[in-house]
């Protein structure tokens, strides 16, 4: 394995963090039934959640590991994930499963199952939010998600995509305090019918304050205790500078570089801590936020660019040490990973519109390179104000072929962000989390809902409603493939179909946000997020000053391709009858294999700038939106869509027969907007000018791949080259685009020998993982994406 980071102290942090194996953390868990057991029933919900927050942050094992200079853990050390028994109570089979998977497994000790089987299943299996959830579906919800129409997020974790803005780094939490009690006091008891309500939340909220500053006392004692207790006195002082910053933070607002990385990250803690959301906590602009504190640092002294440099260091490994807390079920099989997603925006622009790129914007670039981590998932915002250098340098550090940064469009997400009704402060404001959600960070509930399985409800539509997969009639009775007399006869009856289940998808959707806001509120989540405080609601309820909901489209390439190939060989050339085409698909093409070789290689593909059937992708596109978008959430906000798969391009194809397009039963769907594996063979400019027709300031984000062999982009010429690729892409309004550059039989001898392979990184969707982890599946998938040969 090869060493990396700038000094010896960051290459032992690093490597502690890469080898060590995940394992299950049952500390937290046993907090929160200690304090459930004390406090349920005897306090208002938002009062007991917060008093459960506050157990926590009081009790949890502080961890300060050997040469640290920034300080705290989720469990008891790196790679140690809790569970959120509340949200999720694991069975011993779960705990079972986790531990001898061969992907994605987590280390589960005896300990860990005995205290799980006396204490923590015994309280929660019957009140857990998962039971819950699933208690509370229709019968027709638990066989669209058992089938595979959808899935859902929240099922396992709470809603996330949650995104830190300025104000960490403008207040300490006594002025977070402050501001609550003001709130408090102006309650009018009166008039407002709900100030009772606004009270038991903002006392909830007050109390999560004392909680996080509790845990930062706590650090600043236990590093006085490791300084008095070494030999070393280098360490010494670095304690005592942990101990110090301790002493500011989280309590009072950052006065240095060290202090406010420290803040982030107790708040980092505690949001993640709280509870699991889904995705990561993020620390937004980071760049941004930091730039003061490093302009103050050199211009006084305290801080060199080396010292900076050393300083995120240690955080990008703190970030890296938190593995994704356990997932079982259909939820591993749509994002089988150890990545959490916590996403680090840099450049593009200030709240005034100019440029937002710095001296730490660079420094960041140079600590994502050099380290080269799966977390935290880094990006760069590109604007038209964006300088070449900036453009020049992600694409010097993305033509590595580990997959970051990916690269988003600052203008399109304003464009996207202001249609949506965000101010235009806040819009600048915004970015990326997750994988390429894009929302307005610090104020912004932007919830992403479960994914959405385009191609299997076209399939659905070819046999009247029925899957023969599940045996079931899951959708409506429009009518059977051999019946349509018309292309758009046919595609009538598929938007009958997509507005069936967002119906479905949407009603299942609501009672589950009506269980978070009421049974599971996170007040220290709504401290940090703007308007909550002022509107006396919690985060789950409706407290930010934005309030989204997100369903997310699988398989466009693939819908396109299926409806290119119906459209084009049955109805506009008579190549063949509907009857023979279902036949085909029935016996999954075996015997059929001319009728195979029209729909894969003599019919319009998206992906090649092919106006036939890109217009087909915009009409499929355009189905989807009305079906979701505009729709009202239950907190005050409307449903929009984004188009990414996560992993779960993999499970939809699993549970997707043979498909009109020529794919195979069972066979990963299209990701992202990326055209179907192998369909694209025009070069990457003519998959840019597909994916450009898309309307992608419609959406909350697009999700784009390319795949290059390496010498493709090398020296200079294909540095210039790619740099101009990502221009041009977003010159046409695309949304985002990220780049795996490996050849083929590269993949090919890491699928056959992994141990030789085990530093192998690939971008797999909107996150970077190891090779040797994702399952054959996937890692056929990626070997299947087209390798483009040249940037033309």
């Amino acid at each position: 394995m090869v060493e990396r980071g700038m000094n010896e102290r960051i290459r032992r942090l690093r490597q502690q963090s890469v080898t060590t194996e995940p394992s299950i953390s049952m500390e937290r868990a046993v907090l929160v039934t200690e304090a459930y057991q004390r406090y349920a029933g005897t306090v208002e919900i938002p009062i007991l959640r917060a008093l459960t927050f506050k157990h926590i942050m009081a009790n949890k094992t502080l961890c300060i590991l050997d040469g640290e200079l920034i300080v705290g853990e989720k469990g008891e050390g790196p790679q140690a994930a809790p569970t959120y028994p509340e949200l999720c109570c694991h069975t011993l089979e779960d705990f079972e499963i986790m531990h001898r998977r061969e992907k994605i497994s987590y280390k589960v000790s005896e300990q860990a199952k005995r205290i799980q089987a006396a204490q923590i299943i015994p309280y929660w299996q019957e009140r857990s939010l998962r039971k819950k959830i699933f208690d509370h579906m229709s019968p027709r919800w638990h066989a669209c998600y058992n089938a595979g129409i959808f899935t859902e997020f929240m099922e396992q974790r709470a809603p996330g995509h949650t995104v830190a803005d300025g104000k960490i780094y403008e207040k300490g939490f006594l002025d977070f305090q402050k501001e609550i009690m003001q709130a408090i006091a102006s309650l009018d008891f009166l008039n407002d019918a709900a100030a009772y309500e606004k009270k038991v939340q903002l006392t909830a909220m007050k109390i999560c304050c004392d909680a996080i500053m509790i845990y930062g006392r706590r650090y600043a004692e236990y590093a006085k205790k490791l300084a008095a207790c070494t030999d070393d006195p280098q360490r010494r002082q670095e304690l005592l500078e942990i101990a110090a910053n301790c002493e500011v933070v989280p309590a009072h607002r950052p006065q240095t570089f060290a202090q406010a990385l420290q803040m982030y990250w107790f708040v980092h803690i505690g949001v993640t801590s709280e509870l699991n959301n889904w995705d990561a906590f993020s620390p937004g602009r980071l760049d941004q936020h930091l730039y003061p504190f490093y302009q103050k640092g050199l211009a006084d002294g305290s801080l060199t660019k080396e010292k900076a440099k050393e300083l995120l260091s240690c955080l990008w490994i703190k970030f890296n040490n938190q593995p994704a807390p356990p997932k079982v079920g259909i939820t591993l099989q749509e994002s089988g990973t150890y990545t959490d997603f916590a996403n680090i925006n840099s450049g593009g622009v200030k709240a005034d519109g100019s440029d937002g790129v710095n001296d730490v914007t660079y420094l960041i670039l140079d600590v994502m390179e050099e380290l080269r981590l799966l977390q935290p998932s880094s990006n760069v915002q590109i604007s038209r104000k964006s300088p070449h250098r900036f453009v020049k340098r992600a694409c010097e550090i993305a033509r590595q072929g580990w997959g970051q940064p990916a690269m988003y469009n600052t203008d399109a997400i304003i464009q996207e962000l202001l249609r949506a009704g965000k101010d235009i402060t806040d819009a600048r404001a915004g970015g990326a989390s997750g994988c390429v959600e894009a929302g307005a960070f610090g104020k912004e509930a932007y919830i992403l809902t479960g994914y959405f399985n385009l191609p299997k409800i076209l399939e659905l539509t070819l046999n009247n409603g029925f899957d023969k997969l599940s045996g079931q009639q899951l959708g409506l009775p429009t009518g059977y493939a051999v019946d349509f007399k018309s292309y758009e006869e046919l595609f009538a009856a598929f938007k009958k179909q997509i507005n069936y289940f967002a119906d479905i998808k949407i009603a299942g959707n609501h009672i589950i946000e009506q269980l978070y806001a009421t049974q599971m509120p996170c007040p220290f989540l709504s401290v940090l997020i703007s308007d909550c405080i002022e509107k006396g609601k919690d985060y789950n309820a409706g407290g930010a000053r934005y309030n989204t909901s997100y369903i997310q489209g699988v398989g466009i390439g693939t819908l396109t391709d299926c409806l290119a190939a119906i459209k084009y060989n049955v109805f506009d050339h008579q190549r063949f009858t509907m009857q023979e085409l279902m036949q085909a698909l029935a016996a999954n093409f075996e015997g059929c294999q001319d009728l195979r070789h029209l729909v894969l290689n003599k019919t319009p593909k998206y992906g090649n700038d092919d106006d036939y059937a890109d217009q087909i992708m915009t009409e499929a596109f355009h189905a989807f939106y009305e079906a979701v978008n505009g729709r009202p959430n239950t907190k005050g906000g409307v449903y929009r869509i984004d188009m990414l798969p996560t992993t779960c391009h993999v499970y939809f194809g699993s549970v997707t027969g043979a498909t009109p397009n020529g794919r195979l039963a069972g066979k990963p769907l299209s990701e992202g907007i990326s055209p179907e594996q192998g369909a694209d063979r025009r070069g990457p400019t003519a998959v840019l000018k597909s994916a450009a027709k898309m309307d992608h300031l419609r959406t909350g984000g697009t999700l784009l791949n390319q795949k290059f062999n390496p010498a493709a982009v090398a020296g200079e010429e294909g540095l210039q080259g790619m740099a101009a690729l990502v221009r041009t892409y977003f010159n046409l309004d695309g949304h985002h685009i990220q780049f795996n550059v490996i050849d083929r039989q590269t993949l090919l001898e890491a699928r056959q020998r992994p141990e030789e392979y085990k530093d192998l990184i690939v971008r797999v969707a909107g996150y970077s993982d190891y090779f040797h982890n994702l399952s054959k599946e996937l890692q056929d998938e990626i070997i299947a994406r087209t390798e483009h040969n040249s940037l033309g």
